[in-house]
């Protein structure tokens, strides 16, 4: 059960971003920009290393940071739905598929049932092999265990 108190302990807000260590800031910044659309923008002088700062028209940021030890990071391995991963919502499922096969990109397709809603997931990794999923899931409600949680909560999801 759910304390009152820890409904949001530390009063957070929203994500602000995620950081990718890569080996090559120059191949990851060409992914995210030309494959999820992502752009550059202005990254405080005071950091002393490599990297680059990236945002998206739909609100969500990212931190590349260039591998002190590029030949010691994790080889991309195969694609997992159920690895580590980070998770976008579009427009069209069929678009999306056909773009990643435009660009070569080899993906997974699965598909997730509930109650006769269907999502469709494709899973594809970024050039490190950090795992990415384009889904409909806002095909999908959000249905809290708790009932007591939503109304500390201010959600935009279906319910």
């Amino acid at each position: 059960m759910v304390k009152e108190n820890n409904k949001n302990p530390l009063q957070l807000k929203s994500i602000n971003h995620i950081s990718i260590v890569c080996r090559s800031l120059e191949k990851s910044l060409d992914f995210y920009q030309n494959v999820l659309g992502f752009f550059p923008v202005r990254r405080p002088s005071s950091l002393n290393f490599d990297g680059a700062w990236l945002f998206s028209c739909y609100g969500i940021g990212i931190h590349l940071l260039q591998s002190e030890d590029p030949e010691s990071m994790p080889k991309i391995t195969k694609i997992n739905p159920k690895d580590n991963h980070f998770s976008f919502q579009c427009e069209s499922m069929a678009m999306v598929e056909k773009k990643l096969e435009e660009m070569e990109i080899k993906y997974v397709k699965t598909r997730v049932e509930e109650d006769g809603m269907e999502v469709d997931q494709l899973f594809f990794h970024d050039p490190d092999g950090m795992m990415i999923e384009i889904c409909n899931c806002d095909n999908l409600p959000v249905i809290p265990l708790a009932h007591d949680v939503m109304f500390s909560c201010s959600f935009n999801y279906k319910l």
